[in-house]
């Protein structure tokens, strides 16, 4: 065998060539030993963080028997690693991973008749359930992360989820299992010793009185080893056994599963306490009355206007029945035995589903403290007898207390199973020692009400050091011995249960700089800490769930390339160890972290959809800055990232019909898109011959010389148009240059409400460089260069008098105009964004400074930036936060401004997609109510159109673009009924849909313009 290094790597580099060969010549499935495959795999969910030498992704079971004999014969360790979700460290190694994700992921069969399944390790639990559902079954077990964790992962650490109160741990519904051992002998585990290593037996045989003597009672018992499962009266049953062995005794390779009756209907109750303590004295008294569930939460968790019952806390209790009637009926009786001040009974799926995501998302929401601040997990599932949660929890808060720190429990109350996050400072040495001695007192604590460690998520590097506390010495002694007679070369997962890694090394934060990185976004969530916010991804993994769940977006190009890098998590895992810079190198010039983040679509659906807010397209404006800094940046950044500059030359030169023209002639455009870096397969959007300025001013003149006309004539009247509240209404680039249509049918829709309506100032400047923005010039007669105007379009001044400007003039002089930067911002060109933001506010300043000014933004991509990238660029201008606060969308106006106002009717179906960034940030709440009100009906699907501004125009993204776009949007629209009114508020969704359908996409505000009676304003 190669001699080792540190931690049981190669001492030097051709121990590794030597090893990277033999892998690939010996494996068919993948191998990789790259910088990004290695940074995707340093850390799992956990506190925990090691550098792998490489993976392997293994094609069956013969490539695992195959890798394992190269990393013997060099001695590497390996680490099976399934959806990367475990909390206690287990997932991660110095050695080789084996990732079964990426090929052994298949449902082999199923039988309903015998209620079983054979399933690969790296299948998904929900694809099982999918497979399952038809037939009227369901795997027992369901962790949170359901969603993305894989069926391997959880028999490593015997994962039960919610429902284990009525179906049990992974253990309970795991039949036979197919395993390789360490030494590289492939048997199948089951029942009588089936598959058990020489001397097993032996080892049980001659240790009967301490294994029935040994092991707590209690439902959730999930540390160390179960090695009472080999006891003769509960079947010396080997496959139980391995269950949670956490890789250590061997790896995985195929399992026959257990399914059970699914019911029919659910209610789910939701019973109100004063304080968790009261919930949790109260759990156990339910488990007579047979629930599903018996799910506990606090306040601190649950977001304002979730809609439960009033309480500080909550156990939601969930039962089943053949009908809605039954399981309804089911819930009033635990009502009733529960006798508590408030309940709630939901029966609605739909309900049921919005309350159990709150639950769901709980292990990620932990993470922020109500302040927000940092909670991390190390004591995440420790379990009790369910009779003395209660008093757990009360000596729980008072250890908490005499630390100094603080934490929120939830989870599994009726089988006394607690998660909990807790703020300890893993950043310096004193916040460490701290979190030790914290973890050895709980420890004690825990075993002194009978509990174990673990309840749920396995011992890893985070408990296993303290399994002497709740076993003794002895037990653990007869752990180790079990563990040399499974792998006696002690290579599958080293340091994990046995001779364990301590505590509080191999933390994943001891390698992040200790300083605030230099950046340009404020990240006033973070503390300014650039650092802090990549911290935010605990790598609970909801961007891996292969369908957007409950409506929802994040993460689309991970949905479409099914690979970890294209995912939240695998771009913030890169960030982390750019900022660390062991793995990846190169800092802001990462070519790693640059081509992770190229297929981020900008949409920020983890904003929203991530438990914890990750924020991945703030994230990749701020690489992007920094990494082009001073060097040439690619082609479509010039191209796209300039748009409003390129637009409005268009415009000043009156060319959009020649421009349009030559877009159109194949060879002249196919010239244009390679020279910009626009995919060959687009096409360019044509430019509109007369701006939403341009129509708007025009209009504004002709009632103006209307009413001057009709008031020389004697006849007196209100001005057109001018009523109501006021509301400025946001040119932004799409509307103004792209789709002005959009724009008219607001201000008729606007108007027609009793609003008066007004567009932003505009101020001419002459031109100075020959591209806008690199310099600014105060207008002629405008004193310091202030706004001249209301919207309205003026020449240059000269005594005080407009004077109508020459061709030579327009075209010698520019107006600036408010914008929002966003395509600056979405290219990472955030010097030019900041500038054309100071600008839009020198512009808007006359409107912030008048209280309750609202500013309409119809392109919701453009309203997201104005709200959140404004004032996290300028966050030390006051202005910024006014006008964030100030901007409304289209439906929100009509809501505020003119609540009275009644839409026309169109009684129509309606499809389409709500618009990411109004998902994620700007919320369609008012737009469901404005759509209800008109009679449109119908629910917009989730997802991202895969357009997203300039991302699908970029070369190298159309196929991930069309993607993304069939994965609901094109479905819903080619299902839709021909009467259906296809709706799609942003222009990039409007493009999709013209693009690969050949249908046209409205903003709500053209259809509800579009049924106004005739004559209406």
């Amino acid at each position: 065998m190669t001699d080792l290094g540190e931690q049981g790597t190669p001492a030097s580099a051709a121990d590794l060539a030597g090893l990277r060969t033999g892998l690939e010549r010996a494996v068919r499935g993948a191998v990789a030993f790259d910088a990004t495959a290695r940074a995707l795999t340093t850390m799992d969910a956990s506190n925990y963080r090691r550098v792998p030498l490489g993976v392997v992704s293994p094609r069956d079971a013969d490539d695992v028997a195959a890798a394992l004999a190269v990393c013997r014969a060099h001695g590497v360790p390996v680490v099976p690693r399934g959806g990367g979700t475990s909390i206690a460290g287990q997932a991660t190694g110095t050695g080789i991973v084996l990732d079964f994700t990426r090929h052994m992921n298949r449902i082999v069969s199923l039988d309903p008749a015998a209620r079983t399944a054979v399933v690969q390790p790296g299948v998904v639990l929900d694809r099982l359930q999918d497979a399952a559902a038809p037939h009227g079954l369901r795997f027992g077990p369901d962790p949170s992360t359901h969603s993305r964790c894989t069926l391997g992962g959880m028999i490593g650490n015997n994962s039960c989820g919610s429902h284990s109160v009525a179906w049990g741990t992974t253990a309970d519904s795991v039949r036979e299992l197919s395993v390789v051992t360490g030494q590289g002998v492939a048997v199948r585990l089951g029942q009588d010793w089936a598959g058990a290593p020489d001397g097993l037996r032996a080892l049980v045989e001659g240790e009967l009185a301490r294994l029935r003597t040994g092991f707590p009672d209690l439902p959730r018992r999930i540390s160390g080893y179960a090695l009472d499962a080999l006891l003769p009266e509960k079947g010396a049953d080997v496959a139980r056994a391995f269950c949670g062995s956490e890789g250590t005794w061997g790896v995985l390779t195929e399992a026959v599963v257990r399914l059970v009756e699914a019911p029919r209907a659910r209610a789910l109750a939701v019973l109100a306490y004063p304080d968790e303590s009261a919930a949790a004295e109260a759990a156990a008294g339910l488990l007579p009355h047979r629930p599903l569930t018996v799910e506990g939460m606090a306040a601190d968790l649950v977001p304002a206007g979730a809609g439960l019952p009033r309480g500080g806390a909550w156990l939601f209790v969930e039962t089943g029945g053949a009908s809605e009637a039954e399981a309804r009926a089911r819930a009033d009786a635990i009502v009733r035995a529960a006798d508590v001040p408030d309940a709630l009974v939901v029966t609605d799926p739909a309900g049921q589903r919005a309350l159990w995501r709150i639950r769901e998302d709980a292990s990620g929401t932990a993470t922020r403290m109500p302040d927000g601040s940092e909670a991390w997990p190390g004591w995440e599932d420790c379990a009790v007898p369910p009779t003395r949660l209660g008093g757990y929890l009360r000596d729980f808060r008072g250890l908490l207390s005499a630390h100094g720190l603080r934490g929120t429990p939830y989870g599994h109350f009726g089988d006394g199973c607690i998660h909990v996050r807790i703020d300890f400072d893993l950043m310096s040495s004193e916040g460490v020692a701290r979190f030790r001695r914290f973890s050895e007192e709980l420890a004690a604590l825990v075993v002194s009400h009978g509990g174990s460690l673990s309840g749920e998520h396995g011992d890893g590097q985070a408990r296993a050091e303290l399994l002497p506390t709740m076993y003794g010495a002895e037990m653990v002694g007869l752990f180790e011995r079990a563990k040399g007679l499974w792998d006696p070369d002690d290579l599958l997962n080293p340091g994990m249960l046995v001779r364990p890694h301590r505590l509080d090394e191999n933390l994943r934060f001891a390698v992040l700089p200790r300083e605030p990185v230099d950046v340009v976004f404020g990240y006033p969530a973070d503390g300014g800490d650039f650092s802090a916010a990549v911290r935010r991804c605990v790598g609970v993994a909801k961007c891996r769930a292969p369908v957007a769940a409950d409506a929802g977006v994040m993460c689309p190009s991970f949905r479409a390339t099914g690979a970890e890098e294209h995912s939240t998590r695998g771009r913030a895992r890169l960030l982390h160890e750019m900022l660390a810079g062991e793995v990846v190198t190169d800092g802001w010039r990462s070519t790693e972290v640059r081509d992770a983040l190229d297929l981020c679509l900008s949409c920020k659906g983890c904003k929203s959809d991530c438990p914890v807010g990750v924020d991945m397209a703030t994230y990749k404006a701020e690489f992007l800055h920094h990494h082009y800094e001073g060097r040439r940046r690619p082609a479509a950044h010039y191209a796209m990232g300039w748009l409003p500059v390129w637009l409005a030359a268009v415009t000043r030169t009156h060319s959009a019909r020649l421009v349009n023209s030559l877009a159109s002639v194949r060879p002249l455009a196919a010239l244009a898109k390679r020279l910009g870096g626009i995919a060959p397969e687009r096409e360019i959007p044509r430019v509109a011959r007369e701006t939403f300025s341009r129509w708007w001013s025009r209009r504004f003149r002709d009632r103006v010389r209307a009413f001057v006309r009709d008031a020389r004539c004697g006849q007196r009247g209100a001005f057109p148009g001018f009523g109501g509240d006021t509301v400025v209404v946001w040119p932004d680039t799409f509307t103004e240059y792209l789709s002005p249509s959009v724009g008219k049918a607001a201000v008729r829709v606007l108007e027609a409400a009793g609003l008066t309506v007004l567009l932003p100032p505009t101020i001419r400047t002459r031109f100075g460089p020959a591209l806008e923005g690199l310099a600014e010039y105060p207008a002629e007669g405008a004193p310091d260069g202030a706004p001249v105007g209301d919207g309205v379009p003026r020449g240059p001044v000269g005594d005080g008098v407009p004077l109508r400007p020459s061709a030579f003039n327009t075209l010698l002089s520019r107006r600036q105009r408010v914008c929002c930067g966003l395509t600056y911002v979405s290219t990472g060109q955030l010097d030019r964004a900041r500038a054309v933001l100071r600008r839009t506010l020198d512009l808007m300043e006359p409107y912030l400074e008048m209280d309750g000014t609202s500013v309409v933004v119809l392109e919701p991509s453009c309203a997201a930036a104005l709200r959140t990238d404004l004032p996290e660029l300028l966050p030390d201008d006051p202005r910024a936060a006014r006008l964030a606060a100030a901007v409304l969308t289209f439906a929100e106006a009509l809501e505020r401004h003119a609540p009275l106002w009644t839409p026309p009717r169109l009684d129509r179906p309606a499809v389409g997609q709500t618009h990411c960034h109004q998902h994620a940030v700007l919320g369609d709440a008012a737009d469901r109510r404005l759509r209800e009100a008109a009679g449109l009906t119908g629910s917009l699907t989730g997802g991202c159109c895969g357009l997203a501004g300039n991302f699908g125009f970029e070369k190298g993204h159309y196929e991930v673009s069309t993607t993304c776009a069939e994965e609901q949007l094109l479905p819903a629209v080619r299902a839709a009924t021909d009467d259906a009114v296809v709706l799609a508020d942003g222009f990039s969704c409007r493009t999709q849909l013209e693009q690969l359908a050949g249908r046209r996409g409205r903003h709500l505000a053209e259809v509800l313009a579009e049924a106004l009676p005739e004559g209406h304003p």
